[in-house]
């Protein structure tokens, strides 16, 4: 599997299987790919942050806490690694 198509698969599953889609924070949609920078490496700990922070969560601790291993397995699982290049979240 490329690294587009596994990225595509990790947000398949954080979306459709985990109900992690994104929403409207400040007024504004917002999705955890606005997050993720132009280069250098995302580890699984960061991603995850950054889906919580895409849902409207960062100060949710016992949501975070509940869901974070989840997420973070399914980094680890689709990505091969704990930390990637984040052109391969691209």
């Amino acid at each position: 599997m490329n690294a587009k198509s596994a990225y595509d698969a990790l947000l398949h599953e954080i979306c459709v299987g985990l109900g992690f889609c994104g929403s409207v924070v400040n007024g504004q949609p917002l999705h955890v790919d606005q997050l993720i920078p132009e280069h250098g490496a995302v580890t699984a700990d960061q991603f995850v942050e950054w889906v919580f922070r895409a849902e409207g969560m960062d100060s949710d601790k016992e949501g975070m806490l509940k869901h974070a291993a989840s997420l973070r397995d399914a980094f680890v699982r689709h990505m091969g690694s704990e930390a990637v290049d984040a052109r391969l979240l691209k």
